[in-house]
C-alpha cells in the first residue's frame, strides 16, 4: 500500500492575523508529528471568515497578498517540514479581494493557485471577484506525484467543479469549508467522490466558531472492491466538532487501481449531449424570485 496522509487543521481563528499565523504554524508542526504529507486549513484562514456582520469595507481592508508574507511564511515552513501545506487567505485583490487556498509542496515552491469560484453571492461573499476557473497540480509528496485540484466551500454544491478538476486528472480534490457541515453537505461531498472516482478532503472550522460545526471528512471515492461483495463505505473520516488536527491515510494504490477498472469519472461519459450545462442563455426555472434581475 502507498498511503498519503492527510492533516486537516480543524482549528479555531485566533482573532488577528498575526495570532492566525502563529497558531497555523504551531498546527502544521502538529500534523507533521502526525507523519503528514499534506496539511489542510479552513476557509480563509488569514482572518477566520471573519467577514459577516461586518461593513464590507472594514473586512475587505483584511485582505493580504498572495506573494505578501503571511502566505510565504507557511511557504518557508513547508519546506523545513518537507510537507505540503494548503493555506487559505482572504486576498488583496484588483476590484475586490478574493477567496483563495495557496498550495505549497514540501519544498516550498508553490504549485496552485486558486481563487474559489462559486462564491455566495446572496450574501457578503458578493463582495469578493470569483476566480476564473478550475485547475490541478502534480504535487510531489513523499509518496510520488499526486494529482491534485481544489474548491472551496459553495463549490462543492455544484457537480460541475469536481468533475472539471476529474477531467483534468485529480485524484485528490482539496476543500477548505466554513459552514456547518450536516447530512446533506456531507453527502454531496461523498457524492462528488464516488462519482469522480476521487478523493475529496475537507477541512472546516470546530463548533466554537460562530455557524460551523466541525465534521471535516475525507472521501476516498473507492465504492467497490473485487474481494468484497457490494459497495463500501467510501468515509475514511469524519471528525466530531471539537478543535483538533485530524488525519486521513489515502490509498493511492488502491484508488489508482479503481480509477483504471470502474466506470465512473469519464468512461462512459457523453459530452456532445450537454449543451445546455453551457448554455448562458437559457434562464433557471428554479431561482428563487426574490434573486432575479
Amino acid at each position: 500500500m502507498n498511503l498519503l496522509k492527510i492533516a486537516l487543521l480543524q482549528i479555531a481563528p485566533a482573532g488577528s492575523l498575526a495570532g492566525n499565523l502563529e497558531k497555523g504554524l504551531a498546527a502544521c508542526r502538529r500534523a507533521k508529528d502526525l507523519g503528514t504529507d499534506i496539511a489542510l486549513f479552513p476557509e480563509m484562514w488569514s482572518n477566520g471568515y471573519n467577514i459577516y456582520g461586518r461593513p464590507p469595507e472594514e473586512w475587505k481592508a483584511e485582505a493580504v497578498p498572495a506573494a505578501g508574507e503571511f502566505v510565504q511564511t507557511f511557504g518557508r515552513l513547508a519546506r523545513e517540514l518537507e510537507m505540503a501545506v494548503g493555506v487559505t487567505l482572504l486576498e488583496a485583490w484588483e476590484g475586490g479581494p478574493r477567496n483563495t487556498l495557496i498550495l505549497f509542496d514540501r519544498f516550498g515552491e508553490r504549485k496552485l493557485a486558486y481563487a474559489k469560484v462559486h462564491t455566495c453571492d446572496f450574501d457578503a461573499e458578493r463582495h469578493l471577484t470569483p476566480g476564473e476557473g478550475f485547475y490541478v497540480t502534480d504535487l510531489d509528496t513523499a509518496r510520488g506525484p499526486v494529482r491534485v485540484g481544489a474548491m472551496i466551500c459553495y463549490d462543492r454544491e455544484f457537480p460541475e467543479s469536481a468533475r472539471l478538476l476529474m477531467l483534468q486528472g485529480a485524484e485528490l480534490i482539496l476543500t477548505p469549508n466554513a459552514c456547518p457541515m450536516e447530512i446533506n453537505r456531507l453527502s454531496q461531498l461523498r457524492a462528488r467522490a464516488f462519482e469522480n472516482m476521487l478523493a475529496v478532503a475537507t477541512c472546516n472550522y470546530p463548533d466554537s466558531v460562530p455557524d460551523c460545526n466541525g465534521g471535516s471528512s475525507v472521501f476516498d471515492g473507492v465504492a467497490y472492491l473485487p474481494e468484497a461483495e457490494g459497495s463500501r463505505d467510501t468515509c475514511l473520516l469524519q471528525a466530531g466538532g471539537e478543535a483538533g488536527v485530524y488525519t486521513a491515510e489515502l490509498d493511492l494504490d488502491m484508488l489508482r487501481a479503481y480509477r483504471e477498472s470502474e466506470v465512473h469519472g469519464n468512461a462512459y461519459r457523453h459530452p456532445k449531449k450537454y449543451g445546455l450545462l453551457t448554455d448562458t442563455r437559457i434562464k433557471e426555472p428554479f431561482i428563487r424570485a426574490d434573486y432575479r434581475e
